[in-house]
């Protein structure tokens, strides 16, 4: 017997020397971070980060935030949470073919992305896709050229109530011919509806539309609620288009420029559109401003529509200010 355990020893020593070389199991930390030299296998902490955004995300905690430690193009991620990914002090990068960063969270999920450069590589698809989520918060971000057909820079589709937010973000060179653009707000089914506010924002030289606001897809009455304020839409083939039917497309641009557009600086088509503009320059559009199948562009009164090759004209009355 003292034979026998003897020679069970050094069978268990190397078993546990095995053991000890398993892969460690990291928990999910409020606060993860990426750089350039970074690699997925780490825990993602400040002294041994990872190198993708989506390496990170599996490490990071619901309601958690990723950081950049320093430049880098830290590729393309599927957003399931709450998160923050925050790259505001350093240039963080999403150099993506297809979609750069698509969000697909919970109800109550708020996403938040802020400071990052995302650009499309052949083939593009979107910027940045959203399915379904509470909030998305774009903020001091560049979306640029995803130039496929139906591209566009930000696709917001939800399928449930949720609410987009664009701040101090460039958004350009995104669609291609006739199809995709800048911006789509577009929810989808029964339940989507869409709440939008984008504030000092630049949609610049994309392909179709600027900013596209549709609910010809989704049946909710709620449709989209939108504010636009602050903004710029210029070089585009459409600045802003509402297309809206049965479900109500209702959007205010305030303070803001719609120029140099080659189709119409501001447009309003079907029954359910709704445009409210007030102390904003619509000038040297191929068309200032259009109307068709019953749709509205009410104005403060207070707007600069000149210098067009044709101005068009506000729906009247002109509306009070408040």
């Amino acid at each position: 017997m003292i034979k026998q355990t003897n020679r069970l020893i050094p069978l268990i020593a190397v078993a546990a020397l095995g053991l000890g070389f398993a892969a460690p199991a990291y928990a999910q930390a409020t606060r993860t971070w990426v750089s350039g030299v970074g690699d997925d296998v780490n825990p993602c902490s400040r002294t041994a980060p990872c190198k993708t955004f989506a390496g990170a995300i599996s490490k990071t905690a619901p309601g958690g935030e990723i950081n950049c430690l320093d430049p880098g193009g830290f590729g393309a991620v599927t957003i399931n949470k709450s998160l923050v990914i925050d790259c505001h002090y350093t240039e963080g990068g999403a150099l993506a073919g297809g979609n750069g960063i698509v969000v697909n969270a919970g109800a109550a999920d708020v996403v938040v992305i802020r400071g990052l450069d995302i650009f499309g590589v052949n083939p593009p698809t979107n910027g940045v896709r959203f399915i379904a989520g509470g909030a998305l918060h774009v903020e001091d971000c560049v979306i640029r050229r995803f130039n496929a057909a139906n591209s566009f820079g930000i696709s917001f589709a939800p399928s449930g109530s949720s609410k987009l937010f664009v701040t101090n973000s460039t958004i350009t060179q995104n669609g291609n011919g006739a199809t995709g653009g800048g911006v789509l707000v577009q929810p989808t089914g029964a339940s989507g509806t869409a709440r939008v506010e984008m504030v000092n924002v630049r949609i610049l030289d994309n392909a179709n539309s600027g900013l596209r606001i549709d609910t010809t897809v989704g049946t909710n009455p709620s449709g989209v609620g939108a504010l636009v304020d602050n903004s710029s839409f210029s070089g585009n083939a459409d600045g802003i288009f509402v297309n809206a039917n049965a479900v109500l497309g209702i959007l205010m641009v305030a303070n803001s420029n719609a120029s140099n557009n080659s189709l119409t600086g501001i447009s309003a088509s079907g029954a359910g559109a709704r445009i409210r503009v007030g102390n904003t320059s619509i000038h040297e559009n191929s068309l200032g401003v259009a109307t068709g199948g019953g749709g509205i562009i009410n104005t403060y009164g207070d707007n600069r529509l000149n210098g067009n090759g044709t101005d068009g004209s506000f729906t009247l009355p002109a509306i009070g200010k408040q």
